[in-house]
């Protein structure tokens, strides 16, 4: 099972795959979905889908339409255990500043790594592992701490046989 980062939704849509020149990304995501082949969580769907949003975009109309049944809940003991051991070891580490502490502990980023890690799921994102950086936590620093394998977009489309 796959759990993907926001990233992977928001960088198709603003770019190489938006809705009217790759559709057929866009309908592969909710066939693997529906063969519990990819989800997300519900935290990423609240950074795609705000509530508050005057002006939704065509992300977030699809989201809302076709993929809400995907976003797993992350309220179950072992992923807010989880949760807790990630937040710990972020805010404990001194490699970081503390405003890449402050940012990691609102954004969804340590939910999405703790979620993967507690149901043993491979993370998908964008982002790229630099061990160095200290003014962000990167999810492929928090996965490599914690074992959580990750992959990006193209590596889950090409294992999944998706081909357009």
């Amino acid at each position: 099972m796959y759990v993907l980062d926001a990233n992977v939704f928001i960088s198709a849509h603003r770019g190489y795959y938006d809705f009217d020149l790759a559709p057929s990304f866009w309908k592969s995501l909710i066939t693997h979905a529906g063969k519990n082949n990819i989800c997300s969580i519900d935290k990423i769907q609240d950074e795609i889908i705000s509530p508050n949003s005057q002006n939704a975009d065509k992300l977030h109309i699809w989201t809302a339409e076709n993929f809400k049944n995907y976003f797993e809940r992350t309220d179950s003991q072992d992923v807010i255990e989880s949760y807790a051991e990630i937040q710990q070891w972020a805010y404990s580490n001194p490699q970081f500043t503390d405003s890449a502490k402050e940012e990691f502990a609102r954004n969804a980023d340590a939910w999405l790594i703790a979620y993967a890690k507690s149901k043993n799921y491979k993370l998908v994102t964008h982002e790229a592992n630099n061990p160095e950086m200290r003014k962000r936590i990167l999810i492929p620093v928090v996965c490599r701490e914690f074992n959580v394998e990750y992959v990006n977009t193209f590596e889950m489309l090409r294992t999944l046989q998706v081909s357009f």
